[in-house]
């Protein structure tokens, strides 16, 4: 996973949005920019245990994701929201910082991802592992 520092404080968001025919969190924040997180990036990138690991180097790998939807968005205190994903995935939760941190780097972060996904031999396509296709010699009627 792309390694960055997270800031130590972040914005909190005015508005979060929850749009499922485009499957993207809108997230606006006061006098800054209004950011859109595909579902499957926030899915991919989820701060739980079982994407990131317990440790540094222990990340999962997500794949299957592409069209991963929200079922629920819930408010966790005054610091954050966890989201229901459509695949049971609901213990990752999203503080202010983390979020922020996903939405100002998430062109870096998803280039990260397609580049450990091509690497682990998902390059056509994210959901399904590339085919190696074995040659075979071509037989004549009978003859091996």
């Amino acid at each position: 996973m792309a390694e960055s520092v997270l800031p130590s404080t972040a914005p909190i968001p005015t508005r979060l949005i929850v749009h499922r025919g485009s499957r993207k969190l809108e997230i606006a924040y006061e006098q800054e920019d209004t950011f859109f997180l595909p579902f499957e990036f926030l899915r991919v990138y989820s701060p739980s245990a079982e994407v990131r690991g317990h440790g540094p180097g222990e990340d999962v790998l997500q794949t299957g994701k592409r069209d991963v939807d929200i079922m629920a968005l819930e408010p966790v205190g005054n610091y954050g929201v966890q989201p229901h994903f459509s695949d049971g995935h609901q213990s990752g939760i999203f503080d202010w910082v983390y979020l922020y941190w996903l939405a100002t780097n998430q062109d870096k972060l998803w280039d990260d991802y397609l580049m450990r996904l091509e690497q682990a031999g998902y390059a056509n396509g994210r959901d399904e592992p590339m085919i190696t296709i074995e040659k075979t010699r071509r037989c004549d009627a009978g003859k091996l």
